[in-house]
């Protein structure tokens, strides 16, 4: 990333934040969680801001505290595409009990939707084998290893259609030319899928893939199939050289690294002042209390944060960040004052308005 590159901005929507206590907050509109207005509404504002970027998690397993239960992630991008224009809407999607065949034509569909914005999370449920009985436990090297094949699955099947395979032609009443369709024959340890998908290819041909690199089987995966990086770091130095490590195994993996996006991500909390936020945070420890953090977090006022993106930026540490709100809602109101402005982008001056009095 050089630093006439921008640098990507990104959301994790999570239920009414990642603090376990955010729905305590009387801004947090917990009452709304489970409606389609309250996800509609926070992307939506995403979206006005001008943030690239929209995760939105999902899972298997209740919350071990805090606003308990998941509405689908596929659904809610769903939902939302109409309310969007321009936002990136990156859902995740467990594979662990999930057949990549509707994986795919889920993600092909809201890539339709949205009109070439979809993206997918790859993720993996340890634990849950006996919500589902079809299968042992398994452990982590088995999952990943699982969801490599199912990242080729999807994306093969996003593939088994050509772009031009729908001909319509009304002439000979033939809607799709057959010889453009294609089975995908793959047989692994996990999946025997035949194909072809029955949804065409995706507006994008194929739909962002994002992998969080949290340990070394999905780093692995991340470095040889991801588009989008997902990492955590301790400080700026870190980051940046976990970016470099990377795009170095990516390079290693064949790929080009110039076209994978490093993602940091940032534990935030805004208020007017950083007295504020911390007083704010302070309450939100006093009604649930939290292991003290070890990872890159932000507790201050939107001009901080602004200036700690800019940090991340010239400092390259990382090709873009994914902002994770402690209190969800509160922090939507504050995405104007968040997202630089072109100018500020230049680092260019607001120019003062020549018409106002002077004291």
């Amino acid at each position: 990333m050089s630093p006439s590159t921008p640098l990507l901005l990104g959301i994790e929507l999570s239920s009414t934040g990642i603090h376990p206590a955010s729905w305590r907050r009387p801004d947090s509109r917990a009452e709304d969680v489970f409606t389609g207005d309250y996800w509609t509404g926070a992307l939506a504002a995403a979206d006005e801001a001008g943030l690239h970027l929209a995760f939105l998690p999902d899972s298997l397993d209740l919350q071990a505290a805090g606003a308990i239960g998941w509405l689908e992630a596929v659904g809610i991008a769903a939902r939302a595409a109409a309310a969007t224009r321009r936002i990136g809407l990156i859902p995740q999607g467990p594979v662990t009990h999930s057949e990549p065949f509707h994986l795919s034509k889920a993600l092909a569909s809201l890539d339709f939707a949205t009109r070439g914005r979809a993206g997918w999370e790859v993720t993996v449920s340890p634990g849950s084998a006996n919500l589902f009985g079809r299968k042992q436990e398994q452990d982590a090297a088995s999952l990943w290893q699982e969801a490599d094949e199912a990242v080729e699955v999807v994306t093969r099947l996003w593939d088994s259609w050509e772009d031009d395979a729908e001909i319509r032609d009304l002439a000979t009443g033939r809607f799709v030319d057959r010889d453009k369709l294609h089975y995908i024959d793959f047989t692994g340890e996990h999946f025997a899928v035949r194909g072809p998908s029955i949804t065409p290819r995706p507006p994008q041909g194929q739909p962002l893939v994002a992998i969080r690199a949290a340990d070394p089987h999905s780093t692995e995966l991340a470095v040889r199939r991801a588009d989008l990086i997902r990492c955590t770091a301790t400080d700026l130095a870190d980051a940046r050289a976990l970016r470099s490590a990377l795009r170095s195994a990516v390079g290693r993996a064949g790929r080009d690294p110039d076209r994978v996006r490093i993602l940091l991500d940032l534990d935030v909390h805004v208020a007017d002042t950083a007295d504020s936020a911390r007083a704010d945070v302070a309450q939100l420890e006093a009604w649930t209390p939290t292991d003290e953090p070890k990872l890159l977090r932000h507790i201050g006022s939107p001009e901080t944060l602004r200036e700690l993106l800019a940090d991340i930026h010239d400092g390259c540490a990382a090709d873009g960040v994914v902002l994770r709100p402690l209190a969800l809602a509160t922090f939507v109101t504050r995405l104007p004052d968040l997202v630089p402005t072109l100018r500020s982008r230049l680092g260019l001056p607001r120019p003062g308005n020549r018409y106002a009095a002077t004291v």
